[in-house]
């Protein structure tokens, strides 16, 4: 069954009663595992991610993706490195068992070196606590894996990776969703970036065609290109090719941005939840990315910082986001 436009919530990696019971407070029903607390050294077991499942279900949600494996299950396979093919058959295990357990969606990302910031305490609006990125303050950083890495050496290890699980994740029916580099900088610690821009994610849906292989589209990663958000959406969206959403913008362009409720960033955010609409996008709308409010909690059990934000800077966005929908909805 096609479910419409919808909201989502999630972004953490333990499942609490809590977090469970605020995201039905919101009136949200779709959640999002955030590279989930399982066992496992290289793969994911398929009891385990099906306990996933029931837990959010029996809760009276819907797991309806799982973001991100930990770095150590394909760091090899992103670098080109030995024992890469080794990874990309733990990889093609794990995949598989998402698709078993009923969890149809994995969301990915080609960073070897993580997402970036170089400021977890700038001041938003009110003193609301946010993240920050500064490519002159990143440009000192010591190289992370050894040596500098060739542009098309991070390419072929890509196209190797693909071509490798994309027949795994069709078997098995698991959509994989592409995140973009953050922040979207040409190269960080001798890791160059191939997911920086309108030409790379067009390379990428190219070199691993199929209705199984999207993106998982960031608006705020986007809104930090300096590009055409809206025609990137439309672009991407009218070919089926965006999965879900991370509903989130940023205030200026690489080479430095910083972090923004929802309302004060580049983008036009109702153009964005319209032209969603307008291409037909039938996935999930999840916040990301929130600034830290006075007196609130952190939301993820990894990372406290303001980069994830708190219980109350979700709430906020929800609330924005819901009202965005309604509008983009009363307008058919």
């Amino acid at each position: 069954m096609k479910l419409p436009m919808r909201l989502g919530l999630g972004q953490f990696s333990d499942i609490t009663g809590e977090r469970l019971t605020f995201i039905r407070q919101l009136g949200v029903v779709d959640v999002l595992l955030n590279t989930p607390t399982l066992p496992g050294e290289t793969y994911w077991a398929y009891e385990d991610l099906l306990g996933l499942r029931t837990r959010i279900e029996d809760a009276g949600l819907r797991l309806a993706a799982i973001e991100n494996v930990p770095l150590s299950f394909y760091d090899k396979a992103m670098l080109g490195l030995p024992g890469r093919d080794e990874q990309i058959r733990h990889m093609m295990t794990t995949i598989r068992n998402l698709g078993r357990a009923g969890i149809p969606i994995l969301g990915y990302h080609w960073m070897p070196n993580g997402v970036w910031r170089t400021g977890v305490s700038s001041t938003g609006p009110g003193g609301a606590r946010v993240s920050s990125f500064d490519l002159e303050a990143a440009r000192s950083a010591p190289l992370t894996h050894g040596r500098e890495f060739a542009l098309e050496e991070m390419w072929d290890a890509y196209a190797y990776f693909m071509s490798a699980v994309l027949g795994a994740a069709q078997e098995a029916g698991v959509r994989l969703a592409l995140h973009p580099d953050d922040p979207p900088v040409e190269s960080l610690g001798g890791i160059p970036r191939l997911f920086r821009n309108f030409a790379g994610f067009q390379r990428a849906m190219e070199l691993a065609d199929s209705p199984m292989h999207g993106l998982d589209f960031c608006v705020g990663s986007w809104s930090a290109m300096g590009t055409d958000v809206l025609g990137a959406l439309r672009s991407f969206g009218e070919r089926g090719k965006i999965v879900y959403v991370h509903f989130r913008d940023v205030q200026g362009v690489v080479p430095r941005f910083q972090e923004c409720f929802l309302n004060q960033g580049n983008c036009d955010m109702l153009a964005v939840m319209r032209t969603l609409k307008e291409v037909g996008f039938s996935g999930f709308v999840i916040p990301d990315h929130v600034p830290y409010l006075i007196e609130d909690r952190p939301w993820r059990d990894q990372d406290g910082t303001s980069n994830a934000g708190g219980y109350l800077g979700r709430a906020h966005a929800i609330g924005y986001m819901s009202a965005l929908l309604d509008v983009v909805n009363s307008l058919d």
